[in-house]
């Protein structure tokens, strides 16, 4: 794998429970070709994304290998084809009546984890 052909992970470590979910992510795929993008801390990297910052923030943001942005459970889905051992979470989230309660369900706990971060002055 080039590594322009490497998976691009954007997370937002300014969250302490996203700061955390991508630490246990990254131990799960410490073998795995992905390339880990801290968008508190590299402000470059928002640019990257062509996207508004606090969407950034919100939701978590993956570049496949063929370069195609994937956001929110749409980018636990991207990772999990690369992770080891989790490809089967990768099916079954895409699955026609999992999907659609996974995407709901993400976006709500999405945008009331930002709220709050907000709230606590995290950023």
């Amino acid at each position: 794998m080039t590594d322009k052909a490497k998976p691009r992970v954007y997370y937002n470590s300014a969250c302490p429970v996203c700061r955390a979910g991508i630490r246990h992510q990254r131990r799960k795929m410490q073998h795995c070709e992905v390339s880990w993008i801290d968008i508190h801390t590299d402000l470059q990297a928002r640019g990257e994304l062509d996207a508004d910052t606090e969407f950034v923030r919100e939701r978590l943001h993956v570049i496949d290998g063929s370069t195609q942005l994937h956001v929110g459970i749409d980018a636990f889905i991207a990772l999990w084809q690369y992770s080891p051992g989790e490809r089967w979470k990768a099916r079954l989230f895409t699955s026609p009546l999992v999907h659609p309660l996974a995407r709901l369900a993400y976006n709500g706990f999405a945008r009331l984890l930002y709220r709050c971060n907000r709230l606590l002055k995290h950023w």
